[in-house]
């Protein structure tokens, strides 16, 4: 999980000195976009059945994973 650091950010404001956007390094771009995936891929599966993790070690050894 990515935490932002007010120091890596820049701040872009109007002629009144208000805050429009924000300036943030590519890597830390990068990382809020994975991490959006990975909420997406959540979200997505949020109804998915589970299954106990014995449930899932002896399907994954049918299968021969």
């Amino acid at each position: 999980m990515l935490i932002l650091k007010q120091d890596d950010l820049q701040n872009v404001t109007n002629q009144a000195g208000e805050k429009t956007a924000v300036i943030l390094p590519i890597y830390e771009f990068e990382e809020l976009l994975e991490d959006l995936q990975d909420l997406a891929s959540v979200a997505e599966r949020r109804n998915d059945e589970s299954i106990s993790h014995d449930e899932l070690l002896a399907e994954l050894k049918r299968d021969g994973i």
